[in-house]
């Protein structure tokens, strides 16, 4: 789906991924990611990168979410700008507190550290609430060179 971005006059191609949050389901927002990087090629080691990332974002919703039924879903949107892709990680669960960013890594948790390489990876992070207040939002940011 192609989706007009007027804030800047550029083209967004929008990418919705929804699925059970089940650890068994995060390779699929892995091969979407690789789909979207031909539309507007990416180096294999930035891909890599940001399989990483998405992989740590997707898997705090399935560990964190919903408990150990895992009964919710976990929904992934990718935004293909010119310049940039943007990818939010959204559920609707308990949510969680993140590690401020900077701290120091022998103090995070496992959860912790994951966020701590999104941070690493991304250009941008953004961690909070979902816009209508339930479960919660991952949103990052890679400036595509």
């Amino acid at each position: 789906m192609t989706v007009v971005d007027r804030s800047n006059g550029g083209e967004a191609r929008t990418v919705r991924l929804t699925f059970p949050a089940r650890p068994e389901y995060i390779t699929l927002c892995r091969l979407a990611l690789t789909g979207i990087s031909r539309l507007r090629p990416v180096s294999e080691e930035l891909l890599a990168d940001l399989k990483l990332a998405l992989t740590e974002a997707a898997s705090n919703s399935v560990r964190h979410a919903y408990g150990e039924e895992g009964n919710g879903l976990v929904e992934i949107v990718y935004e293909l700008h010119p310049d940039r892709l943007v990818i939010e990680v959204t559920d609707e669960g308990a949510g969680f507190q993140p590690a401020p960013a900077g701290a120091e890594p022998e103090s995070l948790s496992e959860g912790g550290l994951g966020i701590a390489i999104i941070r690493a990876i991304a250009d941008e992070v953004e961690i909070g609430s979902r816009a209508d207040g339930r479960g919660s939002r991952l949103r990052f940011i890679k400036t595509l060179a």
